[in-house]
């Protein structure tokens, strides 16, 4: 009976590179205060949750966003303006934290329909992964502001004010659509990887 592949170094290190990097992507507003749309930040945790999907698969992609998550919980300051704690889940913005985890996986898994991903394939997985974090984000935004943050928002207002986001996520969106199929297949044609492939049980 074949069982499923242990973790493996590089394993790992992926995993743990993707943490460090949502927790960089989190805080660009330390070094650039003015980049905030009604209190809430700008990050480029989409964009990089989207990565993870795109060159890690749907296993590891979104077990490093649960790394990233429990790392934030237990108390590192690496969610948006160097915040921590599990009262950061149950925030305005605690949805989006959540949804990078479904995201990774979801986008992980649309990529491993196909062994040699053609370009349009990192587009539309891309993109799925985008209107995912937003639905995801936005829907326990406005759940948060309304039943237990006890700031009312109306749903219309809750979607216009994540709309000042979407310039900028569209963008990271197609850059990253674009940069990773070169990264990917230098990532897969590595022995470590096909090797890894092999083991993984169909």
């Amino acid at each position: 009976m074949q069982t499923k592949p242990r973790f493996r170094a590089l394993d790992l290190t992926l995993i743990g590179m993707f943490a460090a990097l949502m927790a960089i992507g989190a805080n660009m507003t330390s070094w650039a205060p003015f980049l905030q749309v009604a209190g809430v930040p700008l990050s480029m945790q989409p964009f990089f949750a989207i990565l993870a999907g795109l060159l890690l698969g749907s296993r590891l992609g979104s077990l490093s966003m649960i790394v990233y998550l429990l790392i934030g919980i237990a108390g590192v300051p690496v969610f948006a303006q160097f915040k921590a704690g599990i009262g950061v889940i149950f925030g305005g913005t605690g949805g989006f934290l959540l949804s990078y985890i479904a995201t990774a996986y979801i986008v992980g898994k649309l990529m491993e329909q196909k062994q040699n991903p053609p370009l349009p394939t990192f587009f539309v997985s891309s993109f799925v992964g985008i209107i995912l974090i937003y639905v995801i984000g936005t829907n326990y935004m406005y759940m948060a502001v309304n039943y237990w943050l006890e700031a009312p928002m109306g749903y219309g207002t809750a979607w216009k004010v994540m709309a000042s986001f979407a310039l900028k996520d569209i963008a990271f969106t197609i850059f990253g659509a674009l940069i990773a199929p070169r990264i990917y297949h230098a990532i897969h044609s590595s022995p470590y990887f096909s090797r890894q492939q092999k083991s993984i049980p169909s």
